[in-house]
Protein backbone atom coordinates (compact mmCIF):
# COMPACT_ATOMS: atom_id res chain seq x y z
CA UNK A 1 0.00 0.00 0.00
CA UNK A 2 1.70 3.33 -1.09
CA UNK A 3 0.79 5.96 1.72
CA UNK A 4 1.80 9.78 0.10
CA UNK A 5 1.81 12.92 2.07
CA UNK A 6 1.54 16.24 -0.02
CA UNK A 7 3.90 19.22 0.40
CA UNK A 8 2.73 21.44 -1.87
CA UNK A 9 4.27 20.33 -5.20
CA UNK A 10 6.99 18.13 -3.58
CA UNK A 11 5.43 14.72 -1.54
CA UNK A 12 6.46 11.81 0.03
CA UNK A 13 5.19 8.42 -0.64
CA UNK A 14 5.83 5.55 1.72
CA UNK A 15 5.55 2.03 0.59
CA UNK A 16 6.05 -0.48 4.08
CA UNK A 17 5.57 -3.83 2.62
CA UNK A 18 5.84 -3.60 -1.50
CA UNK A 19 3.36 -5.82 -2.87
CA UNK A 20 3.34 -6.62 -7.12
CA UNK A 21 0.84 -3.83 -7.35
CA UNK A 22 3.23 -1.00 -5.39
CA UNK A 23 6.07 -2.31 -7.45
CA UNK A 24 3.81 -1.28 -10.85
CA UNK A 25 3.02 1.94 -9.53
CA UNK A 26 6.59 2.77 -9.25
CA UNK A 27 7.29 1.30 -12.60
CA UNK A 28 4.72 2.99 -14.33
CA UNK A 29 4.51 6.69 -12.62
CA UNK A 30 8.06 7.14 -12.18
CA UNK A 31 9.87 5.27 -15.19
CA UNK A 32 12.74 3.71 -12.98
CA UNK A 33 14.88 1.52 -13.57
CA UNK A 34 14.69 -1.90 -13.27
CA UNK A 35 17.18 -3.20 -11.22
CA UNK A 36 16.11 -0.60 -8.73
CA UNK A 37 12.26 -2.22 -8.81
CA UNK A 38 13.74 -5.79 -8.66
CA UNK A 39 16.20 -3.94 -5.45
CA UNK A 40 12.86 -3.16 -3.89
CA UNK A 41 11.64 -6.52 -3.27
CA UNK A 42 14.81 -8.16 -1.90
CA UNK A 43 17.89 -7.81 0.72
CA UNK A 44 20.54 -5.29 -0.67
CA UNK A 45 24.17 -6.82 0.81
CA UNK A 46 25.64 -3.91 0.90
CA UNK A 47 24.85 0.05 0.90
CA UNK A 48 24.79 2.00 -2.44
CA UNK A 49 23.68 5.25 -4.17
CA UNK A 50 23.08 4.84 -7.35
CA UNK A 51 22.88 8.35 -9.54
CA UNK A 52 20.59 9.08 -12.19
CA UNK A 53 19.25 11.52 -14.72
CA UNK A 54 16.50 12.98 -12.72
CA UNK A 55 16.83 10.87 -9.47
CA UNK A 56 18.79 9.12 -6.87
CA UNK A 57 17.97 5.90 -5.54
CA UNK A 58 19.84 5.05 -2.40
CA UNK A 59 19.96 1.62 -0.29
CA UNK A 60 21.07 2.45 3.47
CA UNK A 61 21.86 0.15 6.11
CA UNK A 62 21.50 1.13 9.86
CA UNK A 63 21.58 -1.17 13.29
CA UNK A 64 18.48 -2.16 15.92
CA UNK A 65 19.06 -4.29 19.04
CA UNK A 66 17.25 -7.09 18.89
CA UNK A 67 15.72 -7.09 22.52
CA UNK A 68 15.58 -10.91 22.92
CA UNK A 69 18.66 -12.04 21.73
CA UNK A 70 20.93 -8.34 22.49
CA UNK A 71 22.14 -8.95 19.15
CA UNK A 72 22.65 -6.13 16.39
CA UNK A 73 20.85 -6.42 13.21
CA UNK A 74 21.01 -5.09 10.08
CA UNK A 75 17.52 -2.27 9.37
CA UNK A 76 17.55 -1.85 5.71
CA UNK A 77 16.32 1.34 4.16
CA UNK A 78 16.10 2.02 0.88
CA UNK A 79 14.97 5.08 -0.63
CA UNK A 80 13.99 7.08 -4.30
CA UNK A 81 14.93 10.27 -4.25
CA UNK A 82 13.69 13.29 -6.87
CA UNK A 83 13.35 16.58 -7.06
CA UNK A 84 9.74 16.68 -6.29
CA UNK A 85 9.34 13.46 -4.38
CA UNK A 86 10.61 10.75 -1.97
CA UNK A 87 9.98 7.82 -1.52
CA UNK A 88 10.80 5.02 1.08
CA UNK A 89 10.11 1.20 0.33
CA UNK A 90 10.33 -1.45 2.61
CA UNK A 91 9.44 -2.64 5.96
CA UNK A 92 12.25 0.34 6.99
CA UNK A 93 14.00 1.05 10.15
CA UNK A 94 11.43 2.13 12.46
CA UNK A 95 12.23 5.53 12.64
CA UNK A 96 11.53 6.05 9.44
CA UNK A 97 7.74 4.58 9.52
CA UNK A 98 7.39 6.95 12.87
CA UNK A 99 8.62 10.21 11.27
CA UNK A 100 6.34 9.36 8.18
CA UNK A 101 3.43 9.01 10.88
CA UNK A 102 4.38 12.10 13.18
CA UNK A 103 4.82 14.38 9.37
CA UNK A 104 1.73 12.77 8.44
CA UNK A 105 -0.01 14.24 11.41
CA UNK A 106 1.95 17.76 11.79
CA UNK A 107 3.24 18.33 8.36
CA UNK A 108 4.20 21.61 8.72
CA UNK A 109 8.22 21.81 9.62
CA UNK A 110 9.23 22.39 13.21
CA UNK A 111 12.27 24.36 11.68
CA UNK A 112 11.90 27.13 9.18
CA UNK A 113 14.60 27.06 6.87
CA UNK A 114 16.05 27.75 3.40
CA UNK A 115 15.33 24.52 2.59
CA UNK A 116 11.89 23.65 3.99
CA UNK A 117 9.99 21.65 1.65
CA UNK A 118 12.27 19.98 -0.82
CA UNK A 119 13.09 16.54 -1.34
CA UNK A 120 16.55 17.11 0.21
CA UNK A 121 15.16 18.68 3.99
CA UNK A 122 12.64 15.52 3.80
CA UNK A 123 16.12 13.09 3.18
CA UNK A 124 18.05 15.32 5.56
CA UNK A 125 15.81 14.99 8.13
CA UNK A 126 15.41 11.05 7.77
CA UNK A 127 19.20 10.73 8.12
CA UNK A 128 19.44 12.98 10.91
CA UNK A 129 17.06 10.89 12.79
CA UNK A 130 18.31 8.41 12.25
CA UNK A 131 21.63 9.17 12.97
CA UNK A 132 20.93 9.85 16.40
CA UNK A 133 18.93 6.86 17.25
CA UNK A 134 22.39 4.81 15.79
CA UNK A 135 24.07 6.82 18.42
CA UNK A 136 22.29 5.85 20.90
CA UNK A 137 22.61 2.55 20.38
CA UNK A 138 26.43 3.07 20.01
CA UNK A 139 26.51 4.82 23.24
CA UNK A 140 24.48 1.82 24.92
CA UNK A 141 27.56 -0.61 23.91
CA UNK A 142 30.19 1.87 25.23
CA UNK A 143 28.18 1.38 28.77
CA UNK A 144 28.23 -2.35 27.72
CA UNK A 145 31.87 -2.38 27.59
CA UNK A 146 32.37 -0.27 30.62
CA UNK A 147 30.24 -3.11 32.75
CA UNK A 148 32.65 -5.55 31.23
CA UNK A 149 35.69 -3.87 32.21
CA UNK A 150 34.66 -3.38 35.78
CA UNK A 151 33.13 -7.03 36.25
CA UNK A 152 35.96 -8.30 34.34
CA UNK A 153 37.77 -9.93 37.20
CA UNK A 154 34.65 -10.23 39.72
CA UNK A 155 32.81 -12.20 37.35
CA UNK A 156 32.18 -16.19 36.35
CA UNK A 157 33.96 -16.91 33.41
CA UNK A 158 31.07 -18.25 31.56
CA UNK A 159 29.25 -14.67 31.84
CA UNK A 160 31.99 -12.74 30.49
CA UNK A 161 33.65 -14.86 27.85
CA UNK A 162 29.40 -14.92 26.55
CA UNK A 163 29.13 -11.11 26.82
CA UNK A 164 32.71 -10.66 25.04
CA UNK A 165 31.63 -12.76 21.74
CA UNK A 166 28.33 -11.43 22.19
CA UNK A 167 30.20 -7.44 22.00
CA UNK A 168 32.29 -8.95 19.22
CA UNK A 169 29.90 -10.09 16.88
CA UNK A 170 28.23 -6.59 17.70
CA UNK A 171 31.28 -4.78 16.58
CA UNK A 172 31.92 -6.74 13.70
CA UNK A 173 28.10 -6.25 12.75
CA UNK A 174 28.55 -2.24 12.90
CA UNK A 175 31.92 -2.47 10.78
CA UNK A 176 30.09 -4.37 8.19
CA UNK A 177 27.92 -1.20 7.63
CA UNK A 178 29.23 1.67 8.63
CA UNK A 179 32.70 1.62 7.04
CA UNK A 180 30.79 1.44 3.06
CA UNK A 181 28.26 3.87 4.76
CA UNK A 182 30.85 6.14 5.61
CA UNK A 183 32.53 6.56 1.58
CA UNK A 184 28.97 6.85 0.53
CA UNK A 185 28.11 10.02 3.09
CA UNK A 186 31.78 11.33 2.06
CA UNK A 187 29.97 11.86 -1.60
CA UNK A 188 27.55 14.02 -0.07
CA UNK A 189 29.67 16.25 1.75
CA UNK A 190 32.33 16.38 -0.82
CA UNK A 191 29.92 17.53 -3.63
CA UNK A 192 29.63 13.81 -5.48
CA UNK A 193 25.97 14.03 -4.83
CA UNK A 194 24.67 17.33 -5.82
CA UNK A 195 21.36 16.48 -4.60
CA UNK A 196 18.56 19.37 -5.79
CA UNK A 197 18.65 22.24 -3.10
CA UNK A 198 20.97 24.78 -3.19
CA UNK A 199 23.23 25.30 -0.26
CA UNK A 200 22.93 21.54 1.40
CA UNK A 201 27.08 21.17 1.80
CA UNK A 202 26.70 22.33 5.46
CA UNK A 203 23.64 19.56 6.16
CA UNK A 204 25.13 16.80 4.78
CA UNK A 205 28.93 17.90 6.41
CA UNK A 206 26.67 17.51 9.65
CA UNK A 207 25.54 14.12 8.73
CA UNK A 208 28.75 12.96 7.71
CA UNK A 209 30.83 13.91 11.19
CA UNK A 210 27.44 12.43 13.20
CA UNK A 211 28.56 9.09 11.19
CA UNK A 212 31.86 9.94 11.53
CA UNK A 213 32.08 10.31 15.30
CA UNK A 214 29.96 7.14 15.31
CA UNK A 215 32.27 5.77 13.17
CA UNK A 216 35.69 6.38 15.47
CA UNK A 217 32.98 5.41 18.68
CA UNK A 218 33.07 1.87 16.93
CA UNK A 219 36.80 1.76 16.14
CA UNK A 220 37.85 2.53 19.71
CA UNK A 221 35.51 -0.15 20.94
CA UNK A 222 36.63 -2.84 18.82
CA UNK A 223 40.10 -1.80 19.61
CA UNK A 224 38.70 -2.10 23.67
CA UNK A 225 37.07 -5.43 23.48
CA UNK A 226 40.22 -7.09 21.55
CA UNK A 227 42.28 -5.45 24.89
CA UNK A 228 39.66 -6.72 27.15
CA UNK A 229 39.64 -10.08 25.69
CA UNK A 230 43.28 -10.19 25.45
CA UNK A 231 43.62 -9.58 29.79
CA UNK A 232 40.79 -12.29 30.04
CA UNK A 233 42.48 -14.84 28.38
CA UNK A 234 45.35 -13.86 30.74
CA UNK A 235 43.62 -14.39 33.38
CA UNK A 236 42.19 -18.02 32.39
CA UNK A 237 45.24 -18.98 31.12
CA UNK A 238 47.19 -18.05 35.02
CA UNK A 239 44.45 -19.51 36.57
CA UNK A 240 44.75 -22.75 34.59
CA UNK A 241 48.27 -22.89 35.26
CA UNK A 242 47.42 -22.38 38.72
CA UNK A 243 45.11 -25.32 38.81
CA UNK A 244 47.99 -27.42 36.92
CA UNK A 245 50.58 -26.93 39.50
CA UNK A 246 48.75 -27.45 42.03
CA UNK A 247 47.41 -31.09 40.92
CA UNK A 248 51.25 -31.44 40.31
CA UNK A 249 52.12 -31.11 43.65
CA UNK A 250 50.00 -33.07 45.17
CA UNK A 251 50.36 -35.74 42.55
CA UNK A 252 54.48 -35.74 43.59
CA UNK A 253 53.75 -35.75 46.83
CA UNK A 254 50.99 -38.61 47.04
CA UNK A 255 53.12 -40.46 44.14
CA UNK A 256 55.56 -41.88 46.93
CA UNK A 257 53.18 -42.64 49.08
CA UNK A 258 51.19 -44.69 46.95
CA UNK A 259 54.24 -46.50 46.00
CA UNK A 260 55.05 -47.13 49.59
CA UNK A 261 50.96 -48.19 50.38
CA UNK A 262 51.17 -50.45 47.79
CA UNK A 263 54.55 -51.83 47.75
CA UNK A 264 53.12 -53.09 51.25
CA UNK A 265 49.75 -54.17 50.42
CA UNK A 266 51.39 -57.11 48.80
CA UNK A 267 51.83 -60.68 50.03
CA UNK A 268 55.72 -60.71 50.01
CA UNK A 269 58.32 -60.86 52.84
CA UNK A 270 59.28 -57.06 52.90
CA UNK A 271 61.68 -55.63 55.54
CA UNK A 272 59.40 -54.51 58.94
CA UNK A 273 56.84 -56.71 57.44
CA UNK A 274 57.03 -59.15 60.18
CA UNK A 275 56.87 -56.33 63.27
CA UNK A 276 54.06 -55.63 65.18
CA UNK A 277 54.64 -51.78 64.71
CA UNK A 278 55.03 -52.20 61.19
CA UNK A 279 52.27 -49.86 60.22
CA UNK A 280 53.47 -47.42 62.35
CA UNK A 281 56.86 -47.32 60.94
CA UNK A 282 55.17 -47.26 57.58
CA UNK A 283 53.49 -44.19 58.19
CA UNK A 284 56.42 -42.57 60.16
CA UNK A 285 58.19 -43.18 56.83
CA UNK A 286 55.64 -41.97 54.90
CA UNK A 287 55.44 -38.82 57.01
CA UNK A 288 59.24 -38.06 56.90
CA UNK A 289 58.27 -38.24 52.99
CA UNK A 290 55.49 -35.94 52.88
CA UNK A 291 57.47 -33.27 55.33
CA UNK A 292 60.77 -33.49 52.70
CA UNK A 293 58.72 -33.08 49.96
CA UNK A 294 56.81 -30.22 51.50
CA UNK A 295 59.90 -28.56 52.82
CA UNK A 296 61.64 -28.99 49.31
CA UNK A 297 58.33 -26.89 47.62
CA UNK A 298 58.52 -24.44 50.17
CA UNK A 299 62.74 -23.90 49.82
CA UNK A 300 61.68 -23.41 45.80
CA UNK A 301 59.11 -21.42 46.22
CA UNK A 302 56.39 -24.03 44.62
CA UNK A 303 54.55 -23.22 47.34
Amino acid sequence: MVDTINFGTFKWHHITNPTVEDLDFLRDNFHFHPLDIDDCSSFVQRPKIDEYDDYYFLVLHFPLMDKRTQLVKTEETKIFWGQDYLITVGNSHYVVQDLFNYTKIHPEPEDEDDISGTSDAVLYHILYRMMKETFLLVERMGTEIDYINRELFNTKSEKIIEQISRYRKNIIQMNTMFRPQLRLFNQFESGGIKGFADDMEEYWGNILDFYQKMWDMIVDYGELVDGLSSTFDSLQTNKTNEIMRMLTIISTIVLPLTFISGLYGMNVNLPFAGSPYAFLIVIGFCAIILIVLVLFFIKKHWL
